[in-house]
């Protein structure tokens, strides 16, 4: 499956997050993290789910995960007289339950999981990996956005020395692969190498993705 090509690129998703909707409201609307622009606009041209709208908060969000209940229940009270339906393509995302908490208290949908990592994969097929605490996770988008979530924020563009500090934890590398991309593949593992891990490539697809957004009415 090929992404679409008329998206915003990476460093807008992650900065500013993108307004993807009609200029008519449509019956769905779909609050996402902007780390899956790409993903949730290839799904919804795929099967042709005309009836979902689409506005993505900055993917940066996920560095200051106490901010994503606010930002997420501000945009659902703005929105929600102009749509019949909302969901949220969001997951727990280290908010310790309150993303799914407020969900609640507003009355919408949110997508299951503790992280994209474990929807992309499936939440179920994720769980079963109890022998993975030493793995760190990349999804399509953080390998494109690497330096930006990960080596810029640690400091490690001005002090790479502390790279074994920071990361002598983890053993491997996981790319967690949504489309089958032979450069990005390589990008991953040019990356896994810098960290000084092992690489494992794992394709997922969309997963608990592109089932939860199906059952969408």
């Amino acid at each position: 499956m090929s992404l679409p090509d008329d998206l915003p690129d990476d460093a807008v998703l992650t900065e500013q997050g993108v307004d993807l909707a009609g200029a008519r409201p449509a019956r769905l609307l779909l609050i996402a993290c902007g780390a899956l622009a790409h993903e949730v606009l290839a799904l919804k041209r795929l099967n042709g789910w005309d009836h979902m709208d689409l506005k993505c908060l900055p993917a940066k969000l996920h560095l200051y995960p106490d901010r994503i209940t606010g930002e997420v229940a501000a945009m659902v009270e703005k929105h929600r007289q102009s749509y019949a339906d909302i969901f949220v393509l969001y997951a727990d995302c280290g908010t310790g339950g309150l993303l799914q908490a407020k969900c609640a208290e507003l009355g919408v949908e949110m997508l299951a999981g503790p992280h994209c990592y474990s929807f992309f994969e499936g939440n179920d097929a994720f769980a079963a990996h109890d022998d993975e605490i030493s793995a760190f996770y990349l999804t399509d988008f953080l390998v494109r956005q690497f330096d930006a979530f990960v080596w810029k924020p640690m400091g490690l563009d001005r002090h790479p020395e502390l790279r074994d500090m920071i990361f002598g934890n983890y053993t491997k590398m996981v790319h967690q692969a949504q489309i089958e991309d032979e450069g990005l593949k390589r990008q991953a593992a040019a990356i896994a190498e810098r960290m000084g891990l092992d690489f494992e490539y794992r394709f997922t697809g969309y997963g608990d993705l592109a089932r939860s957004m199906a059952r969408q009415p």
